[in-house]
């Protein structure tokens, strides 16, 4: 029983394994744009669902407004959903300055706010392309103008671009700048592969044309998230090869990590609670063997107590897992210029093993709270 266990082990380790390959591989492959110089010509609308940010939406107006994107091409739309705090009015005071506030009605039950919020504004946009981001975000003033310079260049559909945490003020909040990264480049390596399976809407591009083409967020909708990588698995369907990752650090954008382990599990189960619904089965085929490789990993670890060779076996995954992610992280944390973070995968490596395993399970089984609600 034992053997046939090592076996399975061993074999879901190098399944684990490839997949960093695969990984390291789609990073690599993703070069830095050479982005055209002609004058720009899409109109742009950018998007922003905001609920309950009286703290932090101005600082991200304000950043809006200092793009060096031509401004007579840009429209701001900020939805604000069902704020009981002073979001509304901090966006109306910059109506002199065009940006426009949308707000939601209470005259129904949602389970998909954020998502009602993003129609209604694109229902009411004048872009070609859509620019979708956060409430709490905040971004160089060269953001806009390289997205529309990659867009423009390339000829994509949609565009996942890089984000990261920053103004980090705790060991916890870096551990969550390492690991957010991992997850920015495991999207950003899928694509450098002619693939897609994550991306994250706080830095989203797409043509509005297409938004309507593959149906909006109809179908996905009873779900609280996945505005971000629910569509862009639609988009995938019916584009092909037609997605891509801007790496270039001009369109970094820049959010907050979470002050306390409560806070960032619910964030994480509420991503978790998407990757059952993704319409290229292989990914969730492959986010399965990663979740059953961690759990047999706890599995030995826990068996190892009782059994020195499952101990042995777990110490030898380990370090393979530790070793393969740092080489992948290094070159992701590279580009985000924080490589000093790197040595803190000694310790991330080991937890997230036990991350993954409940993360995994509870963000397929439960609701959670996300911005004062009850969702799943």
């Amino acid at each position: 029983m034992i053997a046939l266990y090592i076996c399975i082990s061993l074999l879901l380790t190098g399944f684990y394994l490839l997949v960093l390959l695969y990984l390291i591989r789609g990073w690599a492959l993703i070069k830095k744009p050479k982005l055209s110089h002609e004058p720009f010509k899409t109109k742009v609308t950018i998007l922003i669902a905001a609920r309950n940010e009286a703290d932090n939406i101005a600082e991200t107006i304000d950043d809006l407004l200092a793009q060096d994107y031509p401004h007579q091409l840009t429209e701001i739309i900020i939805v604000d959903d069902h704020s009981t705090d002073n979001t509304a009015g901090i966006i109306l005071s910059y109506a002199d300055r065009g940006v426009k506030l949308l707000q939601l009605k209470a005259d129904q039950a949602l389970n998909s706010y954020k998502k009602k919020a993003i129609s209604e504004a694109i229902a009411r946009s004048t872009g070609d392309l859509l620019v979708a981001t956060d409430a709490d975000c905040r971004m160089g003033s060269q953001w806009l103008s390289t997205v529309v310079g990659y867009y423009e260049t390339y000829n994509p559909v949609m565009i996942s671009s890089p984000v990261t945490y920053f103004r980090e003020q705790s060991f916890f909040e870096r551990l969550q700048t390492l690991e957010f990264s991992f997850l920015i480049g495991i999207g950003a390596a899928f694509i450098g592969n002619g693939r897609a399976s994550t991306c994250n809407g706080a830095n989203l591009a797409y043509r509005k044309d297409v938004f309507y083409e593959v149906g909006g967020f109809k179908g996905i909708d009873d779900l609280a998230s996945g505005d971000d990588e629910l569509l862009l698995q639609k988009v995938a369907l019916q584009y092909p090869g037609r997605i891509g990752f801007l790496k270039d650090t001009r369109a970094i954008v820049y959010t907050y990590a979470k002050p306390n382990l409560e806070a960032f599990l619910q964030q994480r189960r509420r991503w978790a609670s998407k990757s059952t619904r993704y319409k290229d089965k292989k990914v969730v085929a492959l986010a399965v063997g990663i979740w059953l490789f961690n759990a047999l990993l706890l599995v030995s670890l826990v068996g190892g107590f009782f059994c020195a060779v499952l101990f042995k076996l777990f110490l030898a995954e380990l370090v393979c897992k530790l070793l393969f992610e740092a080489i992948f992280l290094g070159s992701v944390t590279s580009f985000f210029k924080r490589k000093s973070l790197i040595k803190l995968v000694l310790l991330l490596s080991p937890i997230h093993i036990f991350y993954v395993v409940y993360v995994g399970f509870m963000g397929n089984t439960r609701k959670y709270a996300w911005k004062g609600r009850l969702v799943r």
